[in-house]
């Protein structure tokens, strides 16, 4: 056996500076945190209305401007959109799924598969 097992001298990275769990409050967030949150339900109710937002105006797009659009977006952009039509099919509405799969096969080709893997594992959802 070595003689240093015990030393902990190779450790130089603070390997819990990168842990995107770890809290940290800064000056800035202090002051806001001493105001009150809003209640759940009202931030469950401005998320569902951005949700309809979101929808409406992806189910106003013509199937023709569908590619360029997403040809604009960039990957962030591609994964908040997947997101978006993920939601939009759990809740459908009147021709609504058809236009997603348009969203969902245009965004599919531009941000491939790890895009989809993304959406799924993500921790934060809208």
């Amino acid at each position: 056996m070595a003689r240093n097992t015990l030393s902990s001298r190779f450790r130089r990275l603070d390997i819990d500076e990168y842990d995107e769990n770890k809290f940290v409050e800064e000056p800035e967030e202090a002051a806001a945190a001493a105001e009150p949150d809003p209640a759940p339900e009202v931030e469950a109710l401005l998320r569902e209305r951005a949700q309809g937002v979101v929808l409406k105006v992806l189910t106003s797009f013509k199937s023709s401007e569908i590619e360029q659009a997403v040809n604009s977006l960039d990957r962030n952009g591609i994964d908040l959109l997947m997101k978006y039509v993920y939601k939009g099919f759990e809740k459908p509405t009147e021709n609504s799924s058809a236009i997603l799969l348009q969203w969902h096969e245009k965004a599919l080709a531009v941000g491939g598969l790890g895009s989809i893997v993304r959406v799924l594992t993500a921790r934060k959802t809208i």
